[in-house]
């Protein structure tokens, strides 16, 4: 796998956010080459992973880790994918990230809910339909994230994010990385370099 070595470690502490029913190892392909290109990679893993409780809830779980691991002056870059993309979300525009955050990426996150969230009547799946008071509320305010640098990466033939142009937002950087499946997004090569393209901008 060859992407270009990162000779400037970046400073900032780069937080990967997964999705539902995932553990932070579902990052373990992405975070090996970030780390190898010298950024400052932490995972951590939300509980309960299933939808049993809302993402602000998720999204506190995300403040406190960050609050902890990190000095209040330190910056902070977030991947979210899917799901962790919203909790990051939750995390940037309520609880204060908006502060902390210089780079913002989520990959096949579901911004305008997604079809596939009626599957369920746990908490956390009601809040991705789309339409969710918790995302409508989000969503009112989600200007707020031109202050930061933001880019979504989302693929056309998501299953799981119905319809999967929900992963589209209004501004910042879009990036197209056509995988066929879901959890592909996070091991392709073409997500993965576009990432560290996106943590190398400024």
């Amino acid at each position: 796998m060859e992407i270009e070595n990162n000779n400037h470690a970046n400073q900032n502490q780069l937080v990967l956010v997964h999705g539902i029913n995932d553990t932070g190892a579902v990052f373990d392909k992405m975070a090996t080459v970030l780390r190898n290109q010298g950024w400052l990679v932490h995972t951590l893993d939300l509980v309960p992973n299933n939808g049993d409780v809302g993402l602000d809830k998720l999204a506190q779980q995300l403040a406190k880790y960050i609050a902890i691991s990190f000095p209040e002056e330190q910056a902070i870059d977030i991947i979210g994918f899917s799901m962790g993309g919203i909790v990051s979300r939750y995390y940037i525009q309520r609880l204060g990230g908006i502060k902390r955050v210089q780079r913002f990426i989520t990959i096949s996150s579901p911004h305008y809910g997604t079809v596939m969230a009626y599957a369920s009547q746990r908490p956390g799946c009601m809040q991705m339909r789309p339409d969710s008071l918790f995302l409508k509320d989000l969503n009112a305010d989600v200007n707020m994230l031109k202050q930061i640098n933001f880019t979504s990466i989302w693929t056309p033939y998501d299953l799981m994010i119905v319809p999967a142009t929900s992963s589209q937002m209004s501004f910042g950087r879009e990036v197209i990385v056509p995988a066929l499946i879901h959890p592909w997004m996070l091991t392709d090569i073409r997500t993965i370099k576009t990432v560290a393209e996106a943590l190398g901008a400024t």
